[in-house]
C-alpha cells in the first residue's frame, strides 16, 4: 500500500465517495436567531425535513472503529475492524410493538432517503444492507447534535407513541483511556400520548454482520443481549471478532433467527414484532443468522419510559501493516492491534466494564459537553469545531496495542486514506493537542524517533505497527518544521521540562538537518525544492514554507533559551529570513514565489526523485517556459503564510510583520473566496464545493502569470485550509471576513448534499478540517501557558465565555471588563496570572 495507489484509488471512487458519506455540526445551547443565508436553517440547531437528508454521526472510541447514528436513527457505516467500511448498513434495527395493535408496530426510524435506493453499494442489486429498508417506519424524523451526543425525534400522526433516540460514546478531554474504548449506546425513550394505558414490546434485532466465515460464527450469550460473534480461523486471526449488544432491562433473547432459505429469517422476525409477541431461543453452536433481544413494559397515557441500548465490540488483530522496519527487529508478520486489546481481554469484559462504568462515564461526558456549549462564541463555529471532533471517533484515527496515537488522513471507502499520521496534514489540526495532550505527544515520540535518522531525516509517514522508518523519500519541509513548532506548542502545554529536554538534541539534528537541505546558503529561506502538502516540490523561495521555517527557528530559539543553549546562529537566519521573505516574497499586496530551478544543489527537475511527477515531451516544453511543473509563482495562496498560523496557535510570535501579514490575509479573502463557483474552472476534483455553492479556492493568481500547469489541487476548496484563513484573519482583528468563511463552508454541509459531520478531502473525515479548533483560540486568545502559568486572553469578541481544556483540566473562561474569571469543572486550571492583550488583569479562579 502507498499513498500513490491510495489517491488514485481514492481518485476513482471520489464522486460516490465525497457525496455519500458521513460526518456532522452540533448544538448550542442558544441557537442564533438567524437562519444562515441562503438556508432556512439555523446554525448548531435541528435537522429537519431536507436538512435531514445525509447525516451520519460517528459513535464509537479513539483508534477503536465505529458505527454511526443516521438522522433518521438507523445504524450505518459499521466500521469495527480497524478499516473504514463506508457503505456498510448492516440489518441493525430497534422495533416497537402494541399488543393488539398490529398497525401500530414500526421500527424505530425515519423514512429512509430517497438516495439510498440506488445510491448504496448494490443497491441496484437488492443488496441485505437494505434488508430491513420496506418495514414501516416513522413519517417524520428531526436530528440535533451536541457532541458527542446526538439525538434522533421519531413523529407519526397515525400512532400516539412519540420516540427520542440518544446515541453516545465517552468523551472527556484528558481521559483518553475512557474515550477510546470500543462501545457506544443508544438510549430509546418511548412517551405514550395516546389516552389509554397501553402493553408495549421494545425489540432490537441484528442479523450477524460479524459473520467472516463459514464456520464457528453464531450468536453467543450475554446477560439480557447476546454477542455477534465470528471465531478465530487458524490462518486468518483477522477474521476473529465479537459484537455485543444488550439492554439494562430484563429481556427475553432470541439467539437464533428462523432458519430458512430466501427471505426467511427476517420475514419471522417481523410476524413476530406484528403480533406483539416474543421469542426466545437458546444459542446454537453454528450459523446462527442473527439474534434478537425483547422487553415487554406498561405505559400508562403521558408516561414515559427509556430503554438503554448498549454495544461494545472486540477485534483484537488485523492484517494492516505497512511499511518496512529499518531496523529488523521486529517480527515481519507482525500487524497493527488495537490499544483495547491490551486492556480487555475480550468482549465480555469491555461489556462488563461498560455496564458498571456506564452512569459514571455519561456524567464526565455530559460535563464537557455542556461546558463546551456554555460559550458566547458565534454558533457557526461553536457548529464547525464541534463537527469535526467528529473525526476522533472514525476510523482516521487509530491507537496501537501501547497506546500510541497513529492516524491516516482520512477514511476511503474501504481502506485507510494516506497512512503514517502524515505530518504536514496533522499540522493543520489543533483539536487533540488540546483535548488529549498526551496522545498529542506520541506523534512527537514518533516523528522524533522512529521517523527521522541520525543524519535528521525526517520521514513524514509512519509504519504501522510504529517502527524505524526506511528513508528512501523526501521529506516534507512543512510537515518538519512544523514538527518543529509543535514540539514547542505541546512543552507549553505540558509544562514538562524534562520531557522537552529529552527530546531536544533530536529536535536540534532535525533543525539542522532542515537548514543543510533547504537552505545549504544560510540565507534564511527555504529555497532547495521541498516537498509539501500539495504533494509535489516547489522549487524555489515560497513564502508559505519559508514562514515555516521562521516559526520553526523562533521555537528552536525559544526552547534553547530556556535550557541555555547558544542559539546565536539560528537568530541571525532568523532575521535574515525574515527580512528576505518581506523584501522579496512581498508584491506589496500578497506573498508569493520566486520560482528557481538552476544555481540551486538540487539535480534538475526531470531527474529530481518526485511523487508522480513525470515529464513528457509536452512538459518539458513547459519547463523550458515556466519552469518546472506544479508551482504558484505568482499566485495568491490561500496558504501563503500558513507557517505564521502554525506559529500563533502554537503560542509564539508571528515570524512576520504584522501588517504585511493582514494584507496577505485580506487578499485571500479578496480574491480566493467565491460565494459562487459556478463559473469557476477546476480541472481538478470538484465535488468539494462547486456550481452555486461557494468556498475558499486554494489559489488564484489576480495579477496575472497563472502557469499552465501550476500546483496540483490548486482549484479545490477545502475545508481544513478554510478554516486556517478564516481563523488567521480573526486573529488580525478581521472577525467578520473569518467568520464569513466559516458561515461558507458550514452552508454546504447542510445535510442536503453533504453529510455535516464528513467534512471530506482525500477520504471521509479528513484530519486537516480539525484546523477548525483553532477558531476558538482566534476569537478568544484563549492560551494556557503551564511552563509559566499564564492564562493568556486576547478577545477578538470583546467580553465573552468560551471553552478551555488543558493539560489537567477543563473548564470555561470569561472575560467581563477587564477581568478573567476561570471555572475549572474537572481537574485544574492552576493559573497564577492573566494576561489580557499583553497586560497583566485581575484573575478569579472559581
Amino acid at each position: 500500500m502507498n499513498k500513490r495507489n491510495n489517491r488514485r484509488s481514492f481518485l476513482r471512487n471520489v464522486a460516490v465517495t465525497c457525496l455519500g458519506a458521513s460526518a456532522i455540526p452540533a448544538l448550542a445551547k442558544e441557537p442564533s436567531k438567524q437562519p444562515k443565508p441562503g438556508t432556512g436553517r439555523r446554525f448548531n440547531d435541528v435537522y429537519k425535513e431536507r436538512y435531514n437528508n445525509r447525516i451520519a454521526f460517528p459513535v464509537g472510541g479513539i483508534g477503536a472503529g465505529m458505527f454511526c447514528l443516521e438522522g433518521t436513527g438507523a445504524i450505518s457505516h459499521m466500521s469495527v475492524r480497524h478499516n473504514p467500511e463506508i457503505f456498510y448498513e448492516p440489518t441493525l434495527f430497534a422495533a416497537l410493538a402494541v399488543k393488539g395493535k398490529p398497525a401500530y408496530a414500526r421500527v424505530l426510524e425515519g423514512l429512509v432517503p430517497d438516495w439510498k435506493k440506488f445510491g448504496q453499494r448494490d443497491a441496484g442489486l437488492g443488496g441485505t444492507g437494505g434488508a430491513s429498508w420496506g418495514l414501516p417506519r416513522y413519517r417524520s424524523a428531526e436530528f440535533r447534535a451536541r457532541f458527542p451526543f446526538a439525538e434522533v425525534n421519531l413523529r407519526d400522526a397515525d400512532i400516539p407513541i412519540a420516540v427520542k433516540i440518544t446515541g453516545w460514546s465517552p468523551f472527556t478531554p484528558g481521559a483518553e483511556d475512557n474515550a477510546s474504548m470500543p462501545v457506544g449506546a443508544l438510549e430509546y425513550e418511548i412517551t405514550n400520548k395516546g389516552a389509554q394505558t397501553e402493553e408495549f414490546i421494545f425489540s432490537y434485532h441484528a442479523r450477524n454482520f460479524m459473520r467472516q466465515a463459514d464456520t464457528g460464527q453464531t450468536v453467543k450469550p450475554l446477560d439480557n443481549g447476546f454477542i455477534l460473534s465470528q471465531a478465530p480461523m487458524p490462518n486468518a486471526p483477522e477474521k476473529n471478532g465479537q459484537f455485543a449488544i444488550y439492554t439494562n432491562e430484563k429481556a427475553i433473547v432470541d439467539h437464533c433467527w428462523f432458519r430458512g432459505g430466501w427471505f426467511d429469517p427476517l420475514t419471522m422476525v417481523w410476524n413476530t414484532i406484528a403480533d406483539g409477541e416474543t421469542r426466545q431461543s437458546a444459542p446454537v453452536e453454528n450459523d446462527a443468522p442473527g439474534g434478537s433481544l425483547f422487553v415487554p413494559f406498561t405505559l400508562k397515557p403521558g408516561e414515559r419510559k427509556t430503554i438503554r441500548l448498549q454495544m461494545a465490540w472486540y477485534v483484537p488483530d488485523s492484517k494492516l501493516r505497512i511499511g518496512e522496519d529499518a531496523s529488523g527487529k521486529s517480527d515481519p508478520e507482525s500487524c497493527y492491534r488495537p490499544w483495547y486489546s491490551s486492556r480487555f481481554a475480550d468482549v465480555q469484559e469491555v461489556a462488563a466494564h461498560w455496564k458498571e462504568q456506564y452512569d459514571t462515564l455519561k456524567k464526565q461526558t455530559a460535563l464537557f459537553t455542556d461546558t463546551f456549549y456554555n460559550s458566547t462564541l458565534p454558533t457557526e463555529v461553536l457548529e464547525a469545531v464541534a463537527a469535526n471532533l467528529t473525526i476522533l471517533k472514525s476510523p482516521t484515527v487509530m491507537r496501537q496495542h501501547d497506546g500510541r496515537f497513529w492516524c491516516w488522513e482520512g477514511s476511503g471507502d474501504s481502506w485507510g486514506s494516506c497512512h503514517g499520521s502524515c505530518t504536514h496534514v496533522w499540522n493543520y489540526a489543533q483539536a487533540v493537542p488540546h483535548l488529549f495532550p498526551a496522545l498529542e505527544r506520541s506523534l512527537r515520540h514518533t516523528e522524533f524517533n522512529e521517523n527521522q535518522n541520525a543524519e535528521g531525516h525526517q520521514g513524514f509517514r509512519a509504519n504501522i505497527p510504529i517502527s524505524p522508518l526506511v528513508h528512501n523519500f523526501h521529506s516534507a519541509a512543512d510537515g518538519q518544521l512544523g514538527g518543529i513548532m509543535k514540539v514547542y506548542r505541546d512543552w507549553r502545554i505540558s509544562g514538562d521540562k524534562q520531557w522537552l529536554e529529552e527530546l531536544y538534541p533530536k529536535v536540534k539534528t532535525s533543525m539542522d538537518y532542515c537548514i543543510k537541505t533547504w537552505d545549504p546558503k544560510r540565507k534564511g529561506i527555504v529555497e532547495e525544492p521541498h516537498h509539501n502538502t500539495y504533494d509535489i516540490e516547489f522549487w524555489g523561495p515560497t513564502s508559505m514554507c519559508t514562514t515555516f521555517y521562521l516559526g520553526a527557528l523562533t521555537a528552536f530559539i525559544e526552547m534553547g533559551q530556556y535550557l541555555g543553549k547558544n542559539v546565536a546562529g539560528y537568530s541571525t537566519l532568523l532575521q535574515q529570513g525574515k527580512a528576505y521573505l518581506e523584501k522579496e516574497l512581498y508584491n506589496g499586496e500578497y506573498f508569493i514565489q520566486q520560482i528557481r530551478w538552476t544555481g540551486l544543489q538540487a539535480p534538475d527537475p526531470v531527474k529530481s526523485q518526485s511523487f508522480n511527477t513525470g515529464y513528457s515531451p509536452e512538459a518539458l516544453t513547459v519547463l523550458q517556459k515556466e519552469g518546472p511543473k506544479y508551482q504558484y509563482g505568482n499566485g495568491c495562496l490561500s496558504d501563503g503564510i500558513l507557517g505564521a498560523w502554525i506559529a500563533k496557535v502554537c503560542g509564539l510570535d508571528e515570524p512576520i510583520d504584522a501588517a504585511k501579514a493582514k494584507s496577505h490575509l485580506l487578499a485571500v479573502h479578496r480574491y480566493n473566496f467565491r460565494k459562487d463557483l459556478s463559473k469557476h474552472v477546476n480541472p481538478q476534483r470538484p465535488t468539494y464545493a462547486l456550481g452555486t455553492e461557494g468556498g475558499l479556492l486554494l489559489c488564484s493568481w489576480p495579477k496575472g502569470g497563472k502557469l499552465s500547469l501550476p500546483f496540483v489541487y490548486s482549484n479545490e476548496v477545502w475545508t481544513g485550509i478554510e478554516y486556517q484563513v478564516a481563523s488567521h484573519l480573526i486573529f488580525h482583528g478581521e472577525v467578520e471576513k473569518g467568520l464569513e468563511i466559516v458561515k461558507q463552508c458550514r452552508q454546504r454541509y447542510d445535510g442536503t448534499v453533504r453529510n455535516p459531520f464528513n467534512e471530506y478531502e482525500c477520504g471521509h473525515w479528513y484530519a486537516r478540517a480539525m484546523s477548525s479548533y483553532g477558531l476558538l483560540q482566534a476569537l478568544t486568545g484563549l492560551r494556557y501557558d503551564a511552563v509559566d502559568k499564564v492564562l493568556h486572553v486576547d478577545s477578538k469578541v470583546g467580553d465573552f465565555t468560551g471553552f478551555l481544556a488543558t493539560n489537567t483540566g477543563f473548564g470555561t473562561v470569561s472575560l467581563r471588563q477587564g477581568k478573567v474569571t476561570v471555572k475549572a469543572v474537572q481537574g485544574t486550571i492552576p493559573a497564577a496570572r492573566a494576561m489580557v492583550a499583553g497586560k497583566e488583569a485581575p484573575l478569579q479562579l472559581v
